[in-house]
C-alpha cells in the first residue's frame, strides 16, 4: 500500500508486520535466558569470580552471551513486529547544485575553440607565431 503523491513525508511503500505467535514465543524465550544470563553475570561479579583467570574468561564469556541473545531478540522483534515503511525524504542541496552553473557543467576545453596543442606550444615558447 502506498500513497500517490511524492511529496516530502508521503509513505512511498507500506508493508504491515507479520506479527507471528512463534515469533513472539521466541522472543518471551530467549527474554528468559536474558535474564538467567544477567543473573548469573551480576552474582558471579558479586562472588569475585572475575579475581581468578578462569572466573575471568568465564564471566567474560557469560557477557558475550548476553549481547548475543540480545542481538537475536531485537532482530527478531525488528523482523516480525515492525512495519516496512518507506518515507519520501527533502532531497538536501549538493555541492553541484552550490556552485556549478547549468552551463558549466560540460566543463570548458583547454584554450577555447583553439587546438589544445597550439596552447601548449604557445605556453611553453611565448615567441611562438601568432
Amino acid at each position: 500500500m502506498s500513497s500517490s503523491g511524492s511529496t516530502y513525508g508521503d509513505v512511498h511503500r507500506y508493508e504491515p508486520a507479520r506479527e507471528s505467535t512463534a515469533a513472539a514465543i521466541a522472543i518471551v524465550l530467549l527474554t528468559l535466558i536474558e535474564i538467567v544470563f544477567v543473573f548469573l553475570f551480576t552474582y558471579g561479579l558479586m562472588q569475585g569470580w572475575a579475581l581468578s583467570e578462569f572466573g575471568n574468561m568465564f564471566l567474560g564469556g557469560v557477557l558475550a552471551l548476553i549481547f548475543i541473545d540480545l542481538a537475536f531478540i531485537l532482530a527478531l522483534y525488528r523482523k516480525e513486529f515492525l512495519p516496512d515503511v518507506v518515507i519520501v525524504k527533502k532531497r538536501r542541496r549538493k555541492w553541484e547544485d552550490l556552485y556549478i552553473r547549468e552551463e558549466q557543467a560540460e566543463g570548458e576545453r583547454l584554450g577555447g575553440d583553439i587546438d589544445p596543442w597550439e596552447t601548449v606550444k604557445r605556453a611553453v615558447y611565448p615567441y611562438y607565431k601568432r
